[in-house]
């Protein structure tokens, strides 16, 4: 509903715009600064003179000028309509998300050991009789040591898979996870001098994973010869937000503690892991042949094909700002601060290129307009200030036409469609306004020339800036050449 009060609000501004035009074309020839005929003719049939001329043309270009201004009215509706439907777009993708799987991050995994701190107190204490004596109290007090692995190697691997609602597509993944590594037994007792007494029975090992609604299957932990299920939550929210956790009873005899698992899950956007490990090794591969390396640490290795990518990591634990061993609420650490990944990043998205071709629409409008000026010079033979607002009329709606085309077909193809409706449009008018086949031919070639260069512009992405001044730079020129003879009057004849 929305998009159809925008549509219709684009067409009352294109009504009142057409109104404007007629406005002032009447308030001109009011105050005679639009000649009623010019044909090309000799003096003697009512032509105008060189300085009649000068300023009919300085009068054309301000009136085009500001023509071209205008028409930025409907063009900032059609940017409206284009901004609205890529709202709606990652509304569905959210959607999609929310159902299917988000951004995952692999947090861990992380080893978690309770143990009890004694402390003695001394503490003045008063008897009846108002005597202060000093006591001392033993106080216990249960805390949870968080200890990482020396080795972490995780293989990871993301396979496309495209989601379709309505007429919008959405890019997901399903990821295959292997996790294997190791623990050394943790030194506790390095953590406090008033360690009484560490519950070995009591440790458990969590893994933290960002979207938990969207995991598939998970495989028994492999602790050392020992196989143990996993159960919900990371019992370390404060750390840990979400994921899952299993029991572990450890051997302190046995010094080395291998562990392995594997995990399936569905994701979309990314999928980044926190190097846990002392050292972290991470290979990543995927049949997505866009990737965008983000986080903290680029891969070491990469390689990118039409096929997809494979990508490898190795970090060390001195390039994270925590430790390998601390205590839980004691010291506040940041996990989550250091991290890499991938983005499966879409390398120019359709509502992008719309609005990228809508912000030339000024630039495109007034390089049409030039041309058309030039081109009535070559003719002899003017367009009326209507033709060239109904003409502006046509070039505005081509972006609301490329945006409708382009939800349903591939860009190149509403591209060309699109553009080749427009051509057909104005070259036909021109035909019907000036009579002339080379004319509407001439017209034609140059429009083609034009949707070419604006095409241009949206596939150069890093010189498009470049390319746009280059065409200011031209069209300047061009109304300079114009318009050097504006100001020089012709010599009146003194009369005898």
């Amino acid at each position: 509903m929305d998009v159809l009060f925008s549509i219709l609000g684009l067409l009352f501004l294109l009504a009142v715009l057409a109104g404007t035009t007629l406005t002032l074309i009447y308030m001109a020839r009011k105050l005679n600064l639009l000649p009623a005929k010019f044909d090309g003719s000799s003096a003697g049939d009512g032509a105008m003179d060189l300085a009649q001329w000068s300023n009919s043309l300085v009068f054309r270009f301000g009136a085009v000028a500001l023509l071209t201004l205008l028409l930025g009215i409907p063009l900032d509706r059609v940017n409206d309509v284009v901004v609205e439907r890529s709202d709606l777009y990652l509304s569905v993708l959210d959607d999609i998300a929310s159902v299917w799987g988000r951004e995952q991050r692999v947090s861990g995994p992380a080893l978690l050991i309770p143990y009890t701190e004694k402390h003695i107190r001394t503490e003045t204490v008063t008897d009846k009789e108002g005597n202060e004596r000093s006591v001392e109290k033993i106080v216990f007090e249960n805390r949870i040591a968080i200890a990482l692995p020396e080795i972490v190697d995780m293989r990871l691997k993301l396979e496309e898979e495209r989601l379709q609602r309505s007429i919008y597509e959405s890019v997901v993944y399903r990821a295959s996870a292997g996790i294997t590594g190791h623990f050394l037994l943790p030194d506790i007792n390095s953590l406090s001098r008033d360690v009484h007494q560490i519950h070995w029975q009591r440790a458990w090992l969590s893994l933290g994973i960002s979207d938990i609604q969207a995991i598939k299957t998970t495989s028994a932990l492999r602790w050392n010869s020992r196989s143990i299920d996993f159960s919900p939550g990371t019992r370390i929210t404060e750390l840990i937000r979400s994921g899952f956790h299993a029991p572990i009873a450890i051997d302190p005899a046995a010094g080395r503690y291998d562990f392995d698992l594997e995990l399936k899950l569905n994701g979309s956007g990314g999928f980044f892991f926190e190097p846990f490990g002392k050292t972290t090794v991470v290979e990543m591969s995927s049949d997505w042949p866009h990737p965008s390396f983000q986080g903290s640490v680029s891969p070491q290795q990469r390689t990118i094909t039409d096929a997809g990518f494979t990508a490898s990591w190795e970090v060390p634990h001195l390039a994270r700002s925590y430790p390998q061993l601390w205590t839980l609420g004691k010291n506040d650490f940041d996990v989550h601060e250091f991290d890499a990944g991938v983005l499966l990043f879409e390398p120019i998205s359709l509502y992008s290129q719309v609005t990228r071709a809508v912000k030339y629409g000024i630039l495109f409008i007034a390089l049409t307009f030039l041309m058309f000026l030039i081109f009535e010079l070559g003719i002899q033979r003017r367009l009326h200030l209507v033709q060239y607002g109904i003409i502006g009329l046509a070039l505005s709606l081509f972006f609301l036409t490329l945006l409708s085309l382009s939800e349903h077909i591939p860009f190149l193809l509403a591209y060309l469609g699109a553009s080749g409706i427009i051509v057909f449009m104005i070259s036909a008018y021109v035909y019907a306004s000036v009579r002339s086949v080379g004319g509407a031919v001439t017209v034609a070639a140059l429009l083609v020339a034009l949707y070419g260069i604006l095409y241009t512009l949206l596939k150069l992405e890093d010189a498009s800036l470049l390319a746009g001044t280059f065409l200011l730079l031209v069209m300047l020129g061009v109304i300079m050449f114009l318009t050097k003879n504006a100001g020089q009057d012709r010599e009146e004849p003194v009369s005898s």
